[in-house]
């Protein structure tokens, strides 16, 4: 059966974080070492072009020091405004496996997400986020500013690891676009930013050939505000006749929608438009999901919800029309309402003037219902 999802891919607000905002020191300088020496001099160094000179000196004299990935973080700060991305890189890639550091990781992903490069942006996610998830974990209740600046900062460090995958999978074609996205998953399933590409991703499925996916992923994604992730997974419950499982998602969808906050820059009427296409989708599958199991009453209240955010699109419509006429036929012949009864009649009527699936049996439905109500 054709997807049709309702929900627009908004525009997210980058989680930018100033360069020179970074980790605290957590090493003590002993001057009485030529260690300590060394990051004494890069400490008291004015001269930008000396100091990047001096702490590249001490990376490849010290790989291992405890003060090397904060070493390497300062470096890559200035190499990234200077917008010497792959040194930044570099400069990552050679430290970060001898001292982990949020920091450089955080820098080295900027940089992969300047580059546009998804193997680079993946691998530097993945270590910004497992490092930030340290640093917040290590934090005790913050009792001053300091701490309390530091455990918002690798909050927002966190954010962002999942915000430069998202932001540069909308710039991929499909297949690099599908790794990121799943990248994104694996590391953080209730992202705030996976609603956000959701229909862009299951679309890169289908055009990267890897459809099959699709329901399973969907099922993954399908957590706390995520709606374009369950009314997937109720379109996938729909298709394979699991009709629990379309009410449940149809009915967690709605649930999401009424919850979830509007996003910065998108304003009352967009988001009022946004909000109402997904309800009506999201009644949509509740109502059929409720038809299936017969259980009309609820069926007939949720798709009279559904109907008018679904006139854009006629298939949909179509059906609901039709699952409308059975609930009403339904429900009216079984206590003798033939009021209730002649509204299913219309409702078969009407779906039978639309085409799609439905349009012969809605004919075939309402000719037997016209006759049983005497032709009138």
């Amino acid at each position: 059966m054709k997807r049709y999802l309702a929900g627009l891919v908004l525009l997210a607000v980058p989680c930018v974080l100033p360069v020179h905002a970074q980790e605290k020191q957590n090493f003590v300088i002993n001057t009485g070492t030529p260690e300590g020496q060394a990051l004494q001099s890069i400490g008291q160094e004015t001269d930008d072009a000396k100091k990047n000179t001096l702490e590249q000196d001490f990376l490849a004299k010290y790989p291992k020091h405890e003060a090397a990935g904060w070493v390497a973080g300062q470096l890559e700060a200035a190499l990234l405004a200077q917008k010497d991305n792959d040194k930044v890189l570099q400069v990552a890639e050679a430290e970060y496996p001898n001292v982990p550091d949020m920091d450089s990781a955080y820098y080295a992903l900027k940089a992969a997400v300047a580059k546009e490069d998804p193997t680079a942006a993946k691998q530097w996610a993945a270590r910004t986020a497992e490092a930030a998830h340290k640093v917040i974990a290590s934090e005790k209740a913050p009792s001053n500013d300091e701490d309390k600046h530091q455990l918002e900062y690798a909050k927002q460090v966190d954010e962002y690891a999942d915000y430069g995958l998202y932001v540069l999978a909308l710039k991929e074609p499909p297949k690099e676009e599908v790794d990121l996205v799943d990248a994104l998953i694996k590391q953080n399933p209730r992202s705030q930013y996976l609603p956000e590409i959701t229909s862009s991703y299951f679309a890169a499925l289908s055009k990267a050939g890897e459809g099959g996916k699709a329901c399973p992923a969907a099922d993954r994604m399908a957590v706390d505000k995520n709606a374009e992730a369950m009314l997937f997974a109720a379109e996938c419950a729909w298709r394979a006749n699991k009709a629990d499982r379309v009410v449940s998602y149809g009915t967690k969808a709605a649930e999401a929608v009424n919850t979830r906050a509007k996003r910065e820059g998108v304003n009352e009427a967009e988001w009022a438009t946004q909000k109402a296409a997904l309800l009506g989708t999201a009644n949509f599958y509740t109502g059929v999901g409720y038809t299936m199991e017969m259980r009309y009453g609820p069926a007939n209240k949720a798709l009279r919800a559904a109907l008018p955010e679904l006139k854009g699109n006629q298939q949909l419509y179509g059906m609901a029309l039709f699952d409308l006429g059975l609930a009403n036929y339904s429900l009216g012949k079984a206590v003798g309402d033939r009021g209730q009864m002649r509204q299913g009649l219309q409702f078969f009527q009407q779906s039978a003037q639309i085409s799609g699936p439905m349009q012969d049996q809605a004919s075939r439905n309402a000719k037997v219902v016209l006759g049983e109500l005497g032709g009138r």
